[in-house]
C-alpha cells in the first residue's frame, strides 16, 4: 500500500520540482537582462567595427585608399592658385597732357592706386588692377565715355576685392573732379539708356557737386566669376563721393548677371560723357543759378 501512495505521489513531486526550477531561472533572467543586453549591444558593435575593418583593407588593397597631401595628383591641386589672376601690364602708365586730365594716387594700409584720366581723350585704357572684372569695367568706362583711363592698383585682395574696387573708383572720381575744375562750359547733365542682349539698363547723372547715389539693380548672382556683385554698388557709392555726382543706376531689364553689369557700366560712359562735353551756348559759363558746380 505504501509503496502505491509513493509511487502514486513521484509524478506530482517531479511537476513541483520542474515549476520550481522554472520560477529560479525566471527571476534570474528578469535579474541578469540588463546586464545581457549590453552585452549584446557591446558585441554588435564590435562586430560592426570589424566588418568596417575588413572593407576599409579590401578597398586598400583594390589600390582605392584615401588620398592624401603626399599624392602627386592632390599635391598639384593644392599648389595651384583659387583663382587665376589677371594679366598684369609692365611699366610706366601713359602720360595724360590734355587740358582737362588729372592724376590722382592714394596709397593706404590696404591699397596703392594710381588713375591717370583725360576727360578729352580717345578710348585708351590701360586696366592695371588684380581684379579681372574691374579691368573689365574700366574699359567700358574709356571705350564708351572716350575718356583716357590709365589705372594701375595693388591690393589686399587675399582678404577679398572690396578696398581694391572701392579705392579704384575714390580715385577715379577724384581724378575726374580736379580734371573738370570749375566745371564751367558743360552739359552737367547726361543720360544714356544701354542694352546688352536682354538686359537694359538706365543711368542719369548730375555733375552737381553733391554725392549722392540712388541704385536699383537686380542682379541676380552673387559672384560673376570671382568678382562679388556687391562691389557695383559700392563702385557707384564711391565714385560719386569724390567726384560731387548726383547718379541714378536703374535696371528696366535682364536675367544674366553679366550683361546687367556691364550695360551698367556702358550706360554710365556715357552719361558721363555727355555731362562732361562742352555746351557751346554756355560759352564757358558755369550751368548753375548759384554760379558754381563745385564741392567746395
Amino acid at each position: 500500500m505504501l509503496a502505491a501512495r509513493t509511487s502514486a505521489a513521484a509524478p506530482a513531486v517531479v511537476q513541483m520540482q520542474r515549476q520550481q526550477q522554472r520560477l529560479l531561472s525566471g527571476r534570474a533572467a528578469s535579474t541578469s537582462s540588463p546586464a545581457r543586453s549590453a552585452g549584446a549591444a557591446a558585441a554588435a558593435a564590435a562586430a560592426a567595427a570589424q566588418r568596417r575593418r575588413h572593407r576599409r583593407c579590401a578597398a586598400s588593397s583594390n589600390g582605392a585608399s584615401a588620398p592624401t597631401a603626399t599624392d602627386p595628383a592632390v599635391a598639384a591641386a593644392l599648389s595651384r592658385p583659387a583663382t587665376p589672376s589677371p594679366p598684369r601690364h609692365p611699366g610706366p602708365l601713359p602720360e595724360v597732357t590734355g587740358p582737362r586730365s588729372a592724376v590722382v594716387r592714394r596709397a593706404t594700409k590696404e591699397t596703392a592706386v594710381e588713375v591717370r584720366l583725360d576727360v578729352d581723350g580717345t578710348g585708351r585704357c590701360t586696366a592695371d588692377t588684380p581684379v579681372g572684372f574691374l579691368n573689365h569695367m574700366l574699359e567700358q568706362v574709356a571705350s564708351h565715355g572716350l575718356f583716357d583711363v590709365h589705372v594701375r592698383a595693388d591690393g589686399d585682395t587675399w582678404i577679398d576685392d572690396h578696398h581694391t574696387v572701392e579705392d579704384v573708383a575714390l580715385a577715379l572720381g577724384g581724378a575726374l573732379s580736379q580734371a573738370l575744375g570749375d566745371r564751367a562750359g558743360i552739359h552737367r547733365f547726361g543720360e544714356f539708356s544701354a542694352p546688352l542682349d536682354e538686359a537694359l539698363t538706365h543711368v542719369v547723372l548730375d555733375l552737381s557737386g553733391r554725392a549722392h547715389l540712388s541704385y536699383d539693380l537686380r542682379i541676380p548672382a552673387q559672384r560673376v566669376g570671382n568678382f562679388d556683385t556687391e562691389l557695383v554698388e559700392h563702385f557707384f557709392s564711391s565714385f560719386a563721393a569724390t567726384s560731387g555726382t548726383t547718379l541714378h543706376v536703374r535696371q528696366l531689364a535682364g536675367k544674366n548677371s553679366h550683361h546687367i553689369i556691364e550695360a551698367t557700366f556702358k550706360a554710365f560712359a556715357r552719361a558721363l560723357r555727355r555731362a562732361c562735353e562742352a555746351d557751346a551756348r554756355r560759352a564757358g559759363t558755369v550751368a548753375s543759378s548759384k554760379g558754381v558746380l563745385t564741392q567746395q
